[in-house]
Order: C-alpha cells, then structure tokens, then sequence
C-alpha cells in the first residue's frame, strides 16, 4: 500500500492513525515502524541495517505490520509483511513505487485538505465565509498554525521552494534552476488554462531564460511527479481522441500561486476552477478537458459508468456571462448530466435543463459530481 501525495498533505499523519487504528483493534498484532524525519533511525539508511532492523522484529504466528515513511525496499519479496509505504520525497515518489512494485501495489492518494476539510477544522457554520477564507489559505494544514496570512503565506512559500522543488533538483540533477523556477512560476500564473511545451519554452526565452523543447517536458514530468501539478488532458468530445498538443495544469493546491506570486490582481475564476479539478481527483474521478470546435467544456468527469460534463465560473449575475458560460453545455452531444458551478450564492436551479450549483454547496456535497 503506497500512500502518495504532495509534500506535506498528511500522509505521515495518516499512516501514523493507521497505527493507533490497528493497536486498537488488532491488539495481538506486530507492528515493526520506521520513520525517517526521526533522528533514530538515521543509521537504517543503509539497506543492511534496515534488513536487520526489520527482520528482527518479526513476530511468527503474529499479523505483521511494515510502516515506512518515505523509503522503499525489497520486504514484499518475503511475502512475511503487510507493508505500508509513503512516497514523495527526493528519491522515490509514488510513481517510482508503483513501478518497482508492479502489480503489486494499491496507491493511496492523499491531497491538501479539501473545504469540507477545512469547514470541519475550524467549525465555520457561514459557508461562504468558509470558502473566503479557504480560496485565500488553501488546504495546506501545516498553514493553519500561523495567525497572519502573510505567515501562512511564508510556510506554504517555504513548503514549495525547500520540499518540492530542492527534492527535484536533488533527484534529477537540475542545473538550471532559473528555468526549472521560471517554469513553475508560469504554470501556476496559467493555471486552468490550454498550456503547450513549445509555449511554455518561448515564454520562458522571452524572459530571457533559454531552454529546449525537450528540457521543459521533462521539467514539467518532474513536477507532476512530485505532486505540485495535476495534469489533464484535452478530450476532442465529436472526434472521440485526445489532443496532443495541449494539455491544463492545476495545483495540488492553488494557495500556491498566492504564496508564490502574490495577490495582487488574483483571479477567482482560475482559482475556483483549480478547487474544482482537485476535488474531482479527491472523489476518485477521472478528469478530461472537453474540447468542441469553437469551445471548451472545462471538464469531462467520469467514474466507472458515471460522466458529468462540468462549467466553472467564478460569477454569472451578468446575463451575458451567464450566457457565455452555459453555451458550450448547451452543445453537447449525449444525454449526461451537465452542471454549472459557480459563486452563485444561491440555491441550486435549473437553466435550460443545467443544474447551476453555487460552489459552497458543490464542495460540502456528499461526494458526487452530479
């Protein structure tokens, strides 16, 4: 069981639970617990001295439990242990995992905390006072210590800059760092919207910061692989194939792009639309940019035999936005589900057979799309 997520999304904390969770309620089991953020256990780093910690501990006849929090190693070739592994540091995320395990793994994804998450923390009652404050902060729980915005602002920063970037240049040997920065900076000022390599490399040579084709593909993999990026696809929904040429990039959370560029001119919209795509990911769907000739439909939705075609905005009390936003639903073909979410602030309705759902409502809804 591989648990993996971006950098500090709880996935020590939930590994952790799972611990008290079996002590409870498998009292006669063995759990063997190595955590390396622990000075103690500094010295298994070494392969051998982390065998023989290990095997020595097992108990015969007993259930045994192997927590490691973000290393990897060969116990499942014994067959001996139920092993649980957390993966998004330097050396091995969790895509690394699930290759070296393959066939043999159940990945479970953790992500920032979502806004029903955060509503529940704090106890808000006013929902969108809740999503105010949840647009601004995000779901970085880590942040949540802080009393200021400007310090919370400074840990999320941090967490980006010292525990997602520094992991990739430590693991991939990035040299160029002020196009790697360059780079994450244009994503996160672009999120929710159509990005191509060749784009991405022009933009950044205008800036005066040089770089293949080839280079920015394999710097953006290496975002995605540390979970600071979702990327989604572009659907042809009347061609029936995907797009190649283009692809949306959202953040694991968009508190990020706040931390990191600021906010002053933010735009809720961008923003709003990434909240949405992580959640969708949160509750386990597969998640598509629907492309139609002459406009977009800002997600395709699927899980297992269900689809729902999604519009997010950020305001639709001008008709004229209204009218702008519902269009490309309004085109599509097929009989599913088409939902309008946006900050409405009202009770959902109905326009032209378009559920019109305020996004408050959408997040703290019981874990469905449609």
């Amino acid at each position: 069981k591989i648990i993996t997520g971006v950098r500090r999304s709880g996935k020590s904390i939930l590994l952790d639970d799972f611990k008290k969770y079996i002590k409870k309620n498998l009292p006669d089991a063995n759990i063997i617990d190595v955590n390396y953020s622990l000075v103690k256990f500094e010295k298994l780093r070494e392969y051998h001295a982390l065998n023989d910690y290990v095997e020595e501990r097992y108990a015969d006849g007993k259930k045994n439990f192997l927590l490691i929090d973000e290393v990897l190693n060969s116990f499942h070739a014994s067959h001996k242990y139920d092993i649980y592994i957390t993966g998004s540091n330097a050396f091995l995320s969790g895509s690394d995992l699930a290759t070296l395990f393959v066939g043999r793994t159940y990945t479970i994804e953790v992500y920032p905390f979502s806004f029903a998450e955060f509503m529940e923390y704090y106890g808000y009652k006013d929902r969108f006072e809740g999503l105010q404050k949840y647009v601004k902060e995000g779901g970085m729980s880590g942040s949540y210590d802080y009393d200021t915005l400007k310090k919370k602002y400074d840990y999320i920063s941090g967490i980006y800059d010292t525990l997602i970037v520094r992991d990739i240049e430590e693991k991939h040997g990035v040299k160029n760092t002020a196009v790697m920065n360059g780079l994450s900076d244009f994503l996160m000022d672009n999120i929710s919207k159509p990005t191509s390599i060749r784009n991405v490399a022009n933009a950044l040579t205008s800036s005066h910061l040089e770089a293949t084709d080839k280079t920015i593909g394999s710097y953006v993999k290496y975002l995605c692989e540390a979970y600071a990026f979702y990327r989604v696809r572009r659907y042809d929904i009347k061609g029936k194939r995907y797009l190649a040429s283009t692809d949306k990039y959202y953040l694991s959370d968009h508190a990020f792009k706040y931390a990191k560029l600021g906010t002053k001119t933010p735009d809720y919209g961008d923003v709003y639309e990434n909240i949405v795509a992580i959640e969708l990911l949160r509750r386990g769907y597969e998640v598509y940019v629907g492309a139609l000739r002459n406009s977009e439909v800002d997600f395709i939705a699927k899980r297992g035999d269900e689809k729902v075609y999604i519009q997010v905005s950020y305001s639709i009390k001008d008709e004229k936005t209204m009218k702008r936003e519902v269009a490309p639903l309004m085109n599509l073909p097929g009989g599913y589900p088409r939902i309008l979410i946006a900050g409405t602030e009202h009770p959902e309705y109905l326009y032209e057979g378009i559920r019109v759902v305020d996004i408050a409502d959408w997040l703290l809804d019981d874990q469905e799309a449609a």
